[in-house]
């Protein structure tokens, strides 16, 4: 995948997201100011329990908290640094690429970097050409980018088992999936399926196959998640929870099922999703 340095439509994208904002406490430097508030407080609530069963248990109560809000954060420094230094190092192979292009033995310099393995970019500087096995694994890599489901699970044969989940518990016609981030609202849906490019306009639920660090700025502006993988410790759901919004994962064929412009209700405290159509038949039910 392109770095934001090589390809800055990402970054560009989540700017215009910041400026779609029209609420000042949805801005990030509000709800992270709203969120240390929150931890304060509920530190002080359990130290305050703790100090009920004793002074010494208080303070290791108070002194493990801050300490893990202090350096929780350390743990994104081993990755930072690993992907710094693989970005040192692609920076290197693309003049190798850029030889190699200019010698007709490759047809584009990043392929240097995702394509071959070291052992190739060795014969490839020895003369060898290698368009054809890099078109090859260019044309398997785009399938599975295109791919949009991803197994649970898988058997030692590869082979998928068939899991199904019924939900006794769920309205008639509504999807049903894990509970993620308690909370219910009901707004317009918009099906995202590459966060590149794409914005939400505030309060739309944002409809996703799954999420990663790359989505993250479209939670400013979304009223809601409802995502066809993860559990309730996947990306999205722990980001949606970090942002106070309702949101159900683990909804198989959501961005099937929902259509850009639908109107949903997300309850993320029973994990149902209720598309307008569904939550007409139910109220007239209620009603009869």
């Amino acid at each position: 995948m392109p770095r934001w340095s090589d390809d800055p439509t990402h970054i560009l994208g989540v700017l215009a997201n910041y400026l779609r904002l029209d609420d000042e406490r949805l801005a990030p430097d509000a709800q992270f100011a709203r969120g240390a508030v929150e931890a304060q407080d509920a530190i002080e609530q359990l130290v305050a329990y703790a100090r009920s069963h004793g002074r010494l248990r208080a303070r290791l109560v108070e002194f493990g908290l801050r300490r893990s809000r202090e350096l929780i954060g350390i743990r994104e420094s081993p990755k930072f640094l690993l992907v710094t230094a693989l970005g040192m190092a692609r920076e290197h192979l693309a003049v190798i690429g850029r030889e190699l292009v200019a010698r007709q033995l490759l047809d584009d310099a990043d392929d240097v970097c995702f394509f071959l393995d070291f052992g190739e970019v060795e014969k490839a500087i020895a003369g060898q050409a290698y368009q054809p096995l890099v078109a090859e694994r260019r044309e398997a890599y785009e399938r599975e980018v295109r791919r949009r489901k991803l197994p649970r699970l898988l058997l030692s044969d590869g082979a998928e088992p068939e899991v199904t989940t019924s939900r006794d518990d769920l309205p008639e016609g509504a999807l049903g999936g894990t509970p993620a981030s308690s909370g219910t609202v009901t707004g317009v849906a918009r099906v995202v399926l590459d966060p590149t490019g794409a914005h939400l306009e505030p309060g739309e639920i944002l409809v996703a196959p799954s999420t990663d660090p790359g989505w993250t700025p479209l939670f400013l502006t979304a009223g809601g998640l409802v995502m066809e993988m993860g559990g309730a410790n996947s990306h999205g759901a722990m980001v949606a929870r970090e942002y106070g919004i309702p949101a159900v994962v683990g909804v198989p064929d959501a961005t099937h099922a929902i259509k850009t412009g639908d109107t949903i209700t997300v309850d993320g405290s029973t994990g149902s999703v209720i598309q307008q159509s569904a939550a007409r038949l139910i109220g007239a039910a209620r009603l009869g």
